[in-house]
Parts: C-alpha cells; sequence; structure tokens
C-alpha cells in the first residue's frame, strides 16, 4: 500500500469522524433544546393555571347563574378552538404556503413557520392550552353546581353530573374537532397565520 492509498484512508476516517462528531453535538442540541422547552413549559403551564384559576374562581363567585354558565362554556370552546389549531398545524401541507408566499399572500410566512414548528404549536395549544382550560372549567363547574344547588335547595351534590356533562362536552367537541382540523387544515393554519401576522411587523 503506497502513500497515495494510505493518505485517502486517512481522509475517508477523518471524514467519517467528523459526520459522527457532528452529529452528536447536533443530538446534544436537540437534547439540551428539549429539557429547555420542558422547563419554559412546566414553568408557564403552572404559573397559568394558578393565576387563572384563581381570577375565575373569585370573578365567577360574584356573577349569577347564567353569566357563570355562559363563562363555563366559553372556556369549554377555547380548549376545543385551541386543540383543532394544534391538530391543524401537524396536518397541514407547508408546500401549499410557499405557493402563497411568492404571491406575497398575508399570513402565509407565519403560516410556514408555524408548520415548521408543528410539536410545539400542537404541544402549545392542545396541552398548555388545553389544560388550562380542562382546570378552569373544573374549578368554574365545581363553582357552578354549589350556585345551583343553593338556589333551588337541592338536598345532593350536583357536581358530579356537571363535571360529567363538562367532560363529554369537551370530549366530543375535540373529537369534532379533530375531523374539521384534518378536513380544513390549511384554511385553519392560514386563518391563524394572518393574526399573527398583525402581531409581526417583519412580514406585511
Amino acid at each position: 500500500m503506497d502513500k497515495t492509498d494510505l493518505s485517502k484512508i486517512e481522509k475517508t476516517e477523518k471524514i467519517k469522524k467528523e459526520k459522527t462528531d457532528k452529529k452528536e453535538n447536533n443530538k446534544n442540541k436537540k437534547d439540551h433544546t428539549d429539557i429547555v422547552w420542558f422547563i419554559k413549559i412546566f414553568f408557564t403551564t403552572f404559573i397559568l393555571s394558578i393565576v387563572f384559576s384563581f381570577v375565575s374562581s373569585n370573578g365567577i363567585t360574584n356573577l349569577s347563574l347564567l353569566p357563570a354558565i355562559l363563562i363555563l362554556l366559553l372556556v369549554i370552546l377555547v380548549g376545543i378552538a385551541f386543540d383543532i389549531v394544534g391538530v391543524a398545524v401537524t396536518v397541514a401541507d407547508e408546500n401549499e404556503f410557499h405557493a402563497k408566499a411568492t404571491k406575497k399572500v398575508k399570513g402565509s410566512k407565519s403560516s410556514i413557520k408555524l408548520i415548521r414548528n408543528a410539536p410545539k404549536v400542537a404541544n402549545i395549544c392542545a396541552d398548555v392550552v388545553g389544560d388550562i382550560c380542562g382546570v378552569l372549567s373544573g374549578a368554574i363547574s365545581a363553582l357552578i353546581s354549589m350556585k345551583i344547588t343553593e338556589q333551588f335547595g337541592l338536598n345532593f351534590d350536583l357536581q358530579f353530573i356537571l363535571s360529567a356533562l363538562v367532560a363529554a362536552l369537551t370530549v366530543g367537541g375535540k373529537a369534532l374537532g379533530k375531523g374539521v382540523a384534518n378536513s380544513k387544515s390549511t384554511q385553519i393554519v392560514h386563518v391563524v397565520g394572518i393574526v399573527l401576522n398583525k402581531f409581526n411587523r417583519k412580514e406585511k
């Protein structure tokens, strides 16, 4: 084996080592990013759940029965709406928005960013917002059951029935929403992209 062959082998080994090192670095960066994301989501969800639960509980206490029920329905709808967005970004086709971006359609660039960050967007929409809405709806339904019991002088605890009704509405609404998200993913993501575009000065 001459020096030329040895040089080629050494070069090949060096390239392989560089590729291996690059993969390891990328893996370490991804692991670090995932840990940072977990910490951010953990504390954000924890703090927001406490704040919204406190505000809603104290706010609902001073309201009459009808406004309290309307707020409960609103919270359920918000949870369903965000779940739809979370599903839509995971199934939407990015290529459709590239064509829109070339035509400078508003919201297309923001839509592309949403799809490229689909796991995080879905995590925020379906998990963070969804769980917060779940906590809120549970707290509000408990207060509403107390109001109904006191107002109508009932002798049994209505909370179990109301909690089951809230759960059924939430799960049923999300089941229907997933079908809509799958069939209308492009339109849904584009609408969200347009909304985000209002807060993004870079995209006009």
